[in-house]
């Protein structure tokens, strides 16, 4: 749940609400950071709830995201260090993409995308894209919301096209050309409240109280998943090598 988006003002509210949860942001940055180095694109950098913890440790990244309006806020959040690369708008599933950015190509050593291959249609195409964008030995980082039996009320507003399990998103990441080296589920606990929220209450937004006691008990919850993070939890991590 970090950069999630819709196509209404649920997306907006999610992130605004997910970014005052630091010891959640904190929690995913440090889950995928071992598997980031180099050159950084990420996409869907949304407001910057995890933008930020690479920026602070001086990575070089090029944040991107397809909504233009993030923009400003990004810029005067980040604008300032030395070691951001640039804000992109940016399409994953562009089917021209060499056209309409050829300097992407074979540009980065890590592709990270948290909460975002949901949203989009055509997963197929955006993975061949990032393959394309990474150089060779690069390395992809994908982040997505587990299992289509939890799938309710929340993902319809956050505009989620599927769930995925290790199965189907490792289909999609070796179907599209990786070598996946990475996999493990994420926030067991999450399961739970976007369960009862969702599924039983029928809301329409994560619950802001909710929420607050979920990030203040964040050093239990990865407790639990030390546990479990090989069978399930609410998202699911695959990391992929460009051959």
């Amino acid at each position: 749940m970090s950069e999630i988006k819709g196509n209404s003002k649920y997306g907006t509210d999610t992130l605004t609400l997910i970014s005052g949860a630091d010891k959640f942001n904190r929690w995913m940055y440090e889950t995928i950071k071992p598997h980031c180095s180099g050159k950084i694109l990420e996409i869907g950098s949304g407001i910057g709830n995890i933008s930020q913890f690479f920026i602070k440790e001086g990575a070089e990244i090029l944040l991107s995201d397809i909504e233009a309006n993030y923009f400003p806020l990004l810029k005067e959040k980040f604008g300032n260090n030395k070691n951001l690369r640039g804000i992109k708008l940016l399409d994953l599933s562009d089917k021209n993409l060499e056209n309409n950015n050829p300097e992407m190509i074979g540009a980065f050593d890590t592709i990270f995308a948290l909460n975002v291959v949901e949203h989009i249609p055509d997963h197929e195409q955006a993975m061949k894209n990032a393959l394309k964008m990474l150089k060779t030995g690069g390395k992809i980082v994908i982040l997505v919301p587990a299992f289509q039996w939890l799938y309710n009320g929340f993902d319809k507003q956050l505009d989620h096209q599927r769930r995925y399990t290790q199965k189907s998103l490792f289909k999609l990441l070796e179907g599209n050309g990786f070598q996946v080296i990475h996999r493990q589920y994420f926030n067991l606990i999450g399961i739970l409240g976007w369960f009862f929220s969702g599924s039983i209450l029928h809301k329409k937004n994560i619950p802001t109280g909710q929420m607050k006691l979920y990030n203040e008990l964040v050093p239990l919850w990865k407790l639990f998943d030390f546990f479990t993070q090989k069978i399930i939890g609410l998202s699911v991590i695959q990391v992929g090598v460009k051959p």
